[in-house]
């Protein structure tokens, strides 16, 4: 089953698709998650502090009506956690969505070189490693033909921007190659870019009245996103009219960087 769909005799509602959301506690990946269980789905959430995971599974499910979200603590840089994971998730059947959303860290100028390697490694780890790790786990679990696979690059990843941006630009590279190993299975794979989203944990305490207008004025639309808006992206490449796209990097980012075919 690639996507769900209604018995053409009876009108039965869709079976819910069972969606894994990493870095679903906060932030995109909970707006991700929110979207996903308004659209009928089962949600995983996977995160580092559970009591922030069943927070926002106890939210969502007070806004949806219905048991939607569950939950699992694992760090995501650790391959045991991660294959702990693996066998959690595949106990409960094949996965038809998975959205590599976990990442975040950040860089300090005038570091010196020791503490600069170690920021660069933090990243590294947070970012590129939970992806694979995460992918490598659950491929075998992944519902074949139909899965679909959304990763999560960054505008920095794109048009460039520094440690953190290599990061996401190895993501989408990443995203890429994926999408040539799984599409002969009839798995798609994505991935997100997203511009300036201030509402979310990432830029908590880093943003003045100037760095805000900085990351706003280059857009075409004027203003800075909305986790909605990217959740609303991950949808889309999650639903039934991207099933004929693969190894795209959507970008969502009001304009500030500029498509390139």
């Amino acid at each position: 089953m690639s996507t769900p769909t209604s018995s053409p005799t009876t009108g039965a509602a869709p079976e819910p698709r069972r969606v894994v959301v990493t870095g679903g506690g906060t932030g995109l990946g909970a707006a991700i998650a929110e979207r996903f269980a308004r659209d009928g789905d089962d949600v995983l959430v996977v995160g580092r502090r559970r009591e922030k995971l069943e927070e926002t599974a106890r939210r969502i499910d007070a806004e949806v009506g219905r048991a939607a979200v569950a939950v699992h603590a694992c760090d995501l840089t650790d391959p045991a956690a991660v294959e702990e994971l693996a066998r959690d998730v595949a106990a409960g059947g094949a996965v038809d969505v998975l959205v590599a959303n976990a990442g975040g860290g950040s860089t300090r100028a005038g570091a010196d070189l020791a503490e600069t390697a170690e920021l660069t490694t933090d990243l590294f780890r947070l970012n590129v490693l939970t992806t694979v790790l995460t992918i490598e786990a659950l491929r075998p679990h992944l519902r074949r033909p139909g899965a679909r696979v959304i990763t999560l690059s960054s505008i920095a990843g794109v048009r460039g921007g520094g440690t953190y941006g290599a990061m996401k630009g190895a993501i989408s590279s990443l995203t890429l190659g994926l999408a040539a190993e799984l599409g002969p299975d009839g798995v798609t794979v994505n991935a997100l870019a997203p511009g300036f989203v201030p509402d979310t944990e990432f830029w908590d305490g880093r943003l003045s009245d100037e760095a805000v207008d900085q990351r706003v004025r280059p857009t075409l639309l004027g203003r800075a996103g909305l986790p909605s808006e990217v959740a609303d992206a991950a949808a889309y490449l999650a639903g039934p009219g991207a099933a004929w796209t693969t190894g795209q990097i959507l970008q969502v980012n009001g304009g500030a960087c500029l498509g390139r075919g």
